[in-house]
């Protein structure tokens, strides 16, 4: 995608192509600033503290994460090491450990003087095969847009509302549920983007709508809590949302409130579907209410809020009395009853067993 002009992925190798750079979300959308992963600890630290973001993205770095371990030490206990560590770094996307498993699979078979080699060469491939999934995905997408806008007499805009982050800063390029919306919009239908704030990290307000607003994508941010006002009013057609895991069931698990945008999209017969390649489906588990791990993160990011002053300055400030405790769950799973398809690499299907052997026969059994 472009950023004024210019054509970037979320991440890449520079230099002696074994450095890994990525864009710091993290100071979006005041400032963009790229910065340089030299080691293990610095992936780790990446994936944590999320200058990188999103189920395909957080897969890649940690497959380059893998790559960074095995260029200071390529031992076996090293293998061990890094995978412990990247895998800790955040429970709920299924990518990270599809990834790292892969990649630890095929170290453990390669001679250490060439596991540098191949690390490196894996991980490009899973960012490469990234970028093919997220467009298939976006070709898929924007054919029911498309459809939808016809069967509604092609109106003046067709509004699409997503919530958190599933553009191409959360994979490698394109994005999942805002892949879609990029080729419909590059197809000349006249989509416009209903944009949840997403708190408390706000990464609709800061990336989403910065995405969008960069490739020139007609949107407008909302709170959180408008979504079902929208919807009964009818001025929602459809919703589109990722996924940061999806069950063998079709369940998925998203960006907490995900779930009650489904809830309402339910009652006013709004279509819900969800964006995700191969790698975001974990086929061990059924149950996504109570198989997906579901991560909480820190007090502070409820408690404050970083934003840009009209001097320019970004500062971070305090929202709450001084002894208010906050619950930070950032994430909740959507039943599958309540998700009208699936939007794969390979195609629509239902949110169902049946619908995902359907696309995907190899892991049936």
């Amino acid at each position: 995608m472009n950023v004024d002009g210019t054509p970037y992925r979320t991440i890449w190798t520079t230099g002696d192509d074994r450095t890994v750079r990525i864009i710091d979300q993290t100071k979006l959308p005041h400032t963009f600033t790229t910065t340089d992963l030299t080691s293990l600890d610095d992936a780790a630290r990446a994936i944590a503290d999320m200058l990188v973001r999103g189920a395909p993205l957080i897969g890649a770095t940690g497959a380059y994460g893998m790559a960074l371990a095995m260029r200071t030490d390529p031992r076996d206990e090293n293998i061990a090491n890094a995978y412990e560590t990247l895998f800790a770094t955040r429970p709920t996307a299924s990518n990270l450990g599809w990834a790292l498993d892969d990649l630890r699979q095929r170290l453990l078979v390669t001679s250490e003087n060439d596991r540098e080699a191949v690390a490196y060469k894996r991980a490009s491939e899973i960012c490469n095969q990234d970028v093919d999934a997220c467009h298939s995905i976006g070709v898929h997408g924007a054919a029911l847009i498309s459809s939808v806008w016809e069967e509604k007499g092609q109106p003046a805009r067709i509004n699409v509302l997503t919530h958190c982050n599933a553009g191409w800063l959360a994979t490698v390029d394109w994005g999942t549920a805002l892949a879609p919306i990029y080729k419909a919009h590059e197809d000349g239908i006249p989509v416009h983007v209903w944009v949840d704030e997403t708190r408390p990290r706000n990464q609709g307000a800061s990336l989403t709508a910065w995405e969008l607003s960069k490739h020139g994508v007609d949107h407008t941010l909302i709170v959180d809590n408008v979504g079902g006002h929208l919807m009964q009013h009818g001025d929602v057609d459809l919703c589109i949302v990722g996924t940061d895991r999806t069950t063998a069931a079709g369940d998925v698990c998203n960006k907490v409130g995900t779930y009650l945008k489904a809830l309402a999209a339910q009652d006013n017969g709004v279509p819900f579907y969800v964006g995700l390649p191969h790698s975001t489906i974990d086929w061990r588990i059924n149950d996504g209410i109570h198989d997906i791990p579901i991560e909480t993160r820190a007090e502070r990011e409820v408690t404050h809020i970083a934003g840009k002053t009209e001097a320019g300055e970004t500062i971070e400030v305090q929202l709450t009395p001084d002894n208010t405790n906050a619950l930070n769950i950032a994430f909740d799973v959507t039943p599958a009853r309540y998700v009208t398809g699936l939007i794969t690499e390979r195609g629509i299907c239902n949110a169902s067993t049946e619908g995902l052997r359907g696309l995907y026969p190899e892991k049936a059994a």
